[in-house]
C-alpha cells in the first residue's frame, strides 16, 4: 500500500538517533521526509520500523558523527531528498561515556563539521537546532579570547588551538563543558555567516538534567552530584524529553522565524542557582 501519495516532501535530518531526537522530530515531521542517521546501524533500523509503523515516511543513513566525510556523505544524501528545511543534531558523549579526546572530537569537532556541511544545503526558510547541554554555561578554563577562536576558527583548524590542548582539556569534564560551549559559538557564527547567506536559521538548546535510558550512565557514576543539581533548582525535579521536543518545535517553525543564533537554557533553574551562589560546582 502507498500511505502517502505526496511528492516533493519536506526533508527533516535527525543526526544521533536518541530519546532526545525521537521526540523532536516526531513532532515536526508528519507528512514530511525523515532522514535518520546515527552510527548503530542495528538502532536506525529497529527506529526506521518504528516509525514506519506509526505512519512516517523514513530513510536511513549509517553516520560517523565524528568524521567529516561521514557527515558531507549524510548532507548530500538529505540534498537528494528533496528540501532539506529541518536539521537536528543529537550526536554527542557524555563524560562518564568517553575519554576527553573522544569528546572533543564529536560533540564540538563533529558538530562544527555538521553545522558547516548542512549550512551548505539548506533550502531558503529551514532551520537547523543542536542540542548542546546547559554545562555550556558553567565555569570553564576558556578565556574571552579562547572563546571568539572557537566562535570564528575554521573547522579543521579547531584542533590546533591552545584551548583545546591536553594540559588545558584535563578531563572528560572539562571537554564536555567546553565543547557544549563551542557548540553555542559556532551556532551563534554560523546564523550569521554560512547559513545566513543560504536564508536559513539556527539555533542552539542547553537542556539540564533531562532522563534517557542514557543518562542513568551519568547518574550511576556522578549521581551525588546531580543530586545537588536538583536538589537547588527552581523546578525542583528533573526534565524530560518531550519538554525539550516542545521547544524544539517553536524554534524550528516559522513562528520563531525572527530568532536565528542563540542558545535556549532549558535546566529547571540549575544554572541560575550556580550563577547565584546557591551552588558551588567543580567539574571532574
Amino acid at each position: 500500500m502507498k500511505f502517502d501519495l505526496n511528492e516533493d516532501k519536506e526533508v527533516v535530518v535527525l543526526l544521533g538517533a536518541g530519546d532526545m531526537g525521537l521526540a523532536i522530530i516526531k513532532r515536526i515531521s508528519a507528512g514530511k521526509k525523515i532522514l535518520l542517521a546515527d552510527i548503530n546501524e542495528e538502532k536506525l533500523e529497529t527506529l526506521q520500523k518504528e516509525l514506519t509503523y506509526s505512519g512516517y515516511d523514513v530513510e536511513t543513513q549509517v553516520t560517523n558523527a565524528i568524521e567529516e566525510e561521514s557527515i558531507k556523505q549524510l548532507a548530500q544524501k538529505a540534498a537528494s531528498l528533496g528540501k532539506v528545511m529541518y536539521f537536528i543534531d543529537t550526536a554527542g558523549a557524555s563524560p562518564s561515556q568517553a575519554t576527553p579526546e573522544h569528546i572533543i572530537n564529536l560533540d564540538l569537532i563533529g558538530t562544527s563539521y555538521a553545522i558547516d556541511e548542512f549550512g551548505k544545503v539548506m533550502a531558503k526558510g529551514g532551520a537547523g537546532l543542536i542540542i548542546s547541554s546547559m554545562t555550556g554555561y558553567m565555569p570553564s578554563p576558556l578565556t574571552r579570547e579562547d572563546e571568539n577562536l572557537l566562535r570564528t576558527t575554521e573547522t579543521h583548524k579547531l584542533k590546533d588551538l591552545n584551548c583545546l590542548k591536553e594540559e588545558i582539556i584535563t578531563n572528560s569534564g572539562i571537554a564536555y563543558v567546553v565543547s557544549k560551549k563551542a557548540n553555542q559559538l559556532r551556532v551563534q557564527y554560523a546564523s550569521a555567516t554560512s547559513w545566513a547567506e543560504r536564508g536559513a536559521r539556527i539555533n542552539s538548546i542547553s537542556p539540564g538534567i533531562i532522563v534517557t535510558p542514557l543518562a542513568y550512565d551519568e547518574f550511576n557514576t556522578s549521581g551525588e552530584g546531580y543530586q545537588r543539581m536538583i536538589d537547588v533548582c527552581g523546578a525542583k525535579r528533573v526534565g524530560t524529553s518531550d519538554e525539550i521536543a516542545f521547544a524544539s518545535e517553536f524554534l524550528l517553525s516559522n513562528k520563531a522565524g525572527f530568532v536565528t543564533g542563540i542558545d535556549l537554557l532549558i535546566d529547571g533553574g540549575t544554572i541560575a542557582a550556580i550563577n547565584s551562589g546557591v551552588m558551588d560546582i567543580e567539574i571532574h
